[in-house]
């Protein structure tokens, strides 16, 4: 339970909100998912994305167990494209996920902020864990049309065990959507 109260604080600072939609894109098994759910609560809706058949199927077990029924779940085959609508999504969770060893190649990034662009209402923002490429992270979502919002240093949660310092990076939308939010 402790790694779960970490997990909400680290949510709550970053400013997740009662009835917003958040999608959890990489989400596992649900470090993350379920305290994003608790706190969006029943107006909101939590879209778990992720490739790992295994990992989703454990993240909506907890969820039932819990009495969570906000938790969309969403599979992949690996592609960049979701089936969300424009503009549709408050939050973006990119927690671990947005390095090479997901995403190897530039292009593949580049596709993914593209997506992550095109799904984000025009006051919605992206927060991003940078674990394993802090270096390029920053200007690739820059070039992407994000601009950073905000720096917090947290204890963060890494392979569901492991509390390990880190940065997260809120990014809003860039330039062209700036006078909305």
């Amino acid at each position: 339970m402790k790694l779960e109260s970490r997990a909400l604080e680290v949510l709550e600072r970053i400013r997740i909100r009662r009835g917003q939609s958040v999608l959890d894109f990489g989400c596992g098994s649900g470090t993350y998912t379920i305290p994003a759910a608790k706190i969006v609560g029943e107006q909101g809706r939590v879209y778990a994305l992720d490739k790992d058949k295994e990992a989703l199927d454990e993240l909506m077990q907890k969820a039932e167990s819990t009495g969570l029924r906000n938790i969309e779940r969403m599979e992949t085959s690996g592609k960049l494209e979701t089936e969300l609508t424009d503009e549709s999504v408050d939050v973006v969770l990119l927690f671990d996920v947005f390095h090479s060893y997901y995403f190897p190649q530039a292009n593949d990034r580049r596709r993914l902020l593209s997506e992550i662009y095109r799904i984000m209402k025009p006051s919605a923002f992206m927060s991003v864990w940078p674990k394993h490429m802090e270096s390029e992270t920053e200007d690739e979502i820059k070039k992407a049309n994000f601009h950073l919002e905000k720096e917090l240093s947290e204890m963060l949660i890494h392979d569901n065990k492991n509390l390990e310092k880190g940065k997260i990076l809120n990014f809003r939308k860039g330039s062209r959507n700036k006078d909305k939010h």
